[in-house]
């Protein structure tokens, strides 16, 4: 994101909070990630770690406990991990929701969620997807009825992010289901003991193994009615519609990490690696596919440096996300395929990285709506 020269938006605090990132980063995240990838979970001490020194509060405003920074201290945050190479760790889904509370939040609802959200205290989650929607968000099921004082909810999600670590669910509810879109309401749950809230398995995916994922349940489960986000109903599809292009965009921002993480490997490996008694990195053929590698990385990184700017000046449209979302994550899956060749065999094998890093791309082309929705949503515009 900053490996060529400065960006804009980018001031001496966001070094120094980015040099304090990238230490912290090599040492709890780096060596823990081969475990954390076998036992399909990051462990819940990393985010109570990450807690200690403000990783979960910096974009969560000074009077709700955090270091009210603007979003580029949370793009700083999701391109460090990415750029060693983690998939696991489920930040992005933090930030995504501290924004929704800060944005829609009732004063009472910020001050209930966002202090413990910085603390580590509640981990969060989207209860978005169900089985047999995909991006139709419209088409959701699960719904909300009043009961007195409270929410009844009942509805089946799945490939839920943090679906087996989170005790703060987002839930996306029907809550009058004759009105379409706008009858969809966001619905938070503290889990912890709540009745009629449980997990299902955490889901074996291709990739993303430490990133736990799984189906969530809700029969008869009951909530306050006050955990209505911004205490209106009816407004949930209009609030994640205008929040989306920052979670368009922080995809952006992991392929361009990743990305910058799987040329580095590669070059490392074609250095050290020899055929037909040369070194792999000296044949022409490497270099000019490296080149070319290296070049598409870099158009890139002004493109979502760019973004980053007018994200945090409120400028980004919804446009220019999902162009941003279509362009990294159609070009990170290229770029893993065009490195992972240089590895011959050993590329297949899970032991190095790059194999790691061709299974984790496959699904930036799919969550956070599909690049053909992107392409959709992009056509419309023109």
């Amino acid at each position: 994101m900053y490996d060529q020269r400065t960006p804009s938006w980018m001031t001496p605090e966001h070094e120094m909070f980015a040099d304090m990132v990238r230490k912290f980063f090599a040492a709890e995240l780096v060596p823990n990630i081969p475990k954390w990838n076998k036992q399909g979970v990051v462990d819940r001490a990393f985010w109570d770690k990450a807690a200690e020194i403000g990783l979960l509060a910096a974009t969560i405003p000074e009077a709700y406990g955090g270091a009210g920074g603007t979003y580029s201290f949370d793009a700083i945050i999701g391109y460090e991990q990415a750029r060693i190479g983690d998939t696991g760790w489920g930040f992005g889904i933090n930030t995504i929701i501290a924004h929704y509370i800060s944005r829609y939040g009732t004063e009472a609802q910020k001050l209930r969620w966002l202090p413990r959200m910085a603390s580590g205290e509640l981990i969060p989650a989207i209860a978005m997807t169900e089985p047999g929607t995909g991006s139709d968000l419209q088409a959701v099921t699960t719904y909300a009825d009043r009961h007195a004082d409270t929410y009844c909810i009942n509805g089946t999600k799945t490939f839920i992010t943090n679906g087996q670590t989170a005790n703060l669910i987002c839930i996306i509810a029907k809550t009058d289901r004759d009105a379409g879109s706008k009858g969809i309401s966001l619905i938070f749950a503290e889990t912890d003991g709540l009745k009629g809230f449980s997990r299902g398995r955490n889901l074996e995916k291709l990739g993303m193994k430490a990133n736990d994922t799984s189906e969530l349940f809700f029969e008869d489960m009951h909530v306050p009615l006050e955990n209505c986000l911004g205490g209106e109903e009816g407004k949930g599809f209009a609030q994640m519609m205008t929040d989306l292009p920052w979670e368009r965009l922080y995809l952006g921002i992991g392929a361009l990490g990743q990305m910058d993480f799987v040329l580095k490997e590669t070059i490392a490996y074609t250095r050290q690696r020899k055929a037909f008694g040369q070194r792999v990195a000296d044949f022409q053929n490497t270099r000019f596919k490296l080149a070319e590698v290296k070049t598409k990385i870099e158009v890139t990184r002004v493109f979502i440096n760019d973004c980053i700017a007018q994200q945090d000046v409120g400028e980004l449209t919804a446009t220019t996300a999902s162009m941003a979302k279509l362009w990294s994550t159609d070009l990170q899956n290229d770029v893993v395929d065009e490195c992972l060749q240089f590895f011959g065999g050993n590329g297949f094998m899970m032991e190095y990285p790059i194999a790691r890093a061709y299974a984790d791309a496959r699904v930036q082309k799919i969550y956070g709506g599909t690049n053909e929705i992107m392409k959709e949503l992009i056509a419309r515009a023109l």
